[in-house]
C-alpha cells in the first residue's frame, strides 16, 4: 500500500461501519513511576507463539485529510488477543489511526492513506480488498453509545442477517451473554434500545460489533461518556473479550490504558516549524514497561501529566 489511496464510499459501507469465556484473573501490579498503578492483564501467562502473532503490521503509515497532513510515519505491529491502548493528547491522531484499522476513513470524504498497513500479512488497501467484509472482520464501538432506533434484538439481528448469520434467539441470547448483558435485558428484548442505561448501550453497541463474528474489536474513548460504575463494567467486559478478540481501544484516560491493556501506544503532536501540524507515533511497548520507565521523555511528561 506505498502509494496513497483516496477515500470512496457507498451508502452499504456506511450502514455497515457502524454495525460494528471464560473471565481472566488479573495480576495486579502496582507500578513505581507516576502515581498510576499498573495492573493491566499478566503478561506471562499466555501462549508465547500465540502472544507474538502479529495482526496488524503499519509500516509508514501516513494519513492526509484533502491537503492536510494529519497523521505521519506510524510504524506499530498489533498483536493478536491482546488490549493494545493508544494514547496521547486531543489532536494527535489516535483515532484517525484507529480508523485506518478497518478503513472507516474511507467514508471521510478527503481522506488518503499512504504507507504500508496489512491484516494478516495481506495489504489492507489492496484493491481486491472488500472494505465492507474487512469492516465485519473488525468491527468498531464508537465513543458515543449509537444503538439503532430499533428494538434491542433487532440492534442485533440486523448486523447478522445482513451477513448471512443466524439471528434466532439462540444467537441473541449468546452475543448478549458475551457483551455481559444478558441478565438485564432478557426479559425486555422487544424494547427501544434507548431505553437503556448509557452503559447499557454501550454494552449493546458492544454485542452488535461482535454479532457479525469480528476477529478484532476497535474501540474508540468507549467509556468517555459513561459514569465510573458503567466504566468498571465495560472495562471487565473487555478483560474477558480479550479472550476471544483483539482489541485497540483509543482512551485519555491513564488509568484505564494501564488497568486493562497489554500494550500502550503513545501518539503526540508534531510541529516542526515550518506552521504545519500533525500526529505521530512516539513510543510503544508493553504497557507495564511504558508506564515505569518508557524511553522518549514525551512520553514521561505526558504520562505524569506535564502536558496533554
Amino acid at each position: 500500500m506505498s502509494d496513497e489511496r483516496t477515500a470512496v464510499t457507498t451508502d452499504e459501507d456506511e450502514a455497515l461501519a457502524v454495525t460494528d469465556q471464560e473471565p481472566r484473573q488479573s495480576d495486579p501490579r502496582v507500578g513505581d513511576g507516576p502515581g498510576i498503578s499498573v495492573a493491566g492483564p499478566a503478561q506471562g501467562s499466555r501462549d508465547g507463539a500465540q502472544q507474538e502473532t502479529v495482526v496488524f503490521e503499519a509500516s509508514g503509515v501516513n494519513v492526509h485529510y484533502g491537503t492536510n497532513l494529519a497523521l505521519k510515519g506510524v510504524d506499530i505491529p498489533i498483536y493478536r488477543r491482546e488490549i493494545t491502548a493508544l494514547i496521547g493528547p486531543s489532536g494527535c491522531g489516535k483515532s484517525t489511526f484507529l480508523r485506518c484499522l478497518n478503513r472507516t476513513n474511507d467514508l471521510i470524504p478527503g481522506a488518503a492513506v499512504s504507507g504500508d498497513l496489512t491484516f494478516h500479512g495481506e495489504d489492507m488497501y489492496a484493491p481486491d480488498i472488500d472494505a465492507v467484509d474487512l469492516r465485519r472482520r473488525v468491527g468498531m464501538v464508537f465513543q458515543k453509545p449509537n444503538p439503532f432506533p430499533k428494538s434491542i434484538r433487532e440492534n442485533l439481528a440486523f448486523g447478522m442477517k445482513v451477513n448471512g448469520l443466524k439471528a434466532n434467539d439462540d444467537a441473541i441470547e449468546r452475543v448478549l451473554r458475551r457483551a455481559a448483558l444478558w441478565d438485564e435485558v432478557k426479559d425486555k428484548l422487544g424494547d427501544d434500545a434507548y431505553a437503556l442505561s448509557g452503559g447499557q448501550q454501550q454494552r449493546l453497541c458492544i454485542a452488535r460489533a461482535i454479532a457479525v463474528e469480528p476477529e478484532v474489536i476497535l474501540m474508540d474513548e468507549p467509556c468517555s461518556a459513561l459514569d465510573p460504575i458503567s466504566t468498571l463494567a465495560i472495562e471487565d467486559l473487555m478483560r474477558e473479550l480479550r479472550e476471544q478478540y483483539t482489541i485497540v481501544i483509543v482512551t485519555h484516560n491513564m488509568q484505564q490504558a494501564a488497568r486493562v491493556s497489554d500494550r500502550t501506544a503513545f501518539f503526540t503532536v508534531e510541529q516542526p516549524g515550518d506552521g504545519s501540524r500533525y500526529g505521530i507515533l512516539a513510543e510503544h511497548d508493553h504497557t507495564e514497561k511504558m508506564f515505569r520507565a518508557p524511553e522518549d521523555q514525551r512520553t514521561q511528561d505526558y504520562i505524569t501529566g506535564r502536558f496533554g
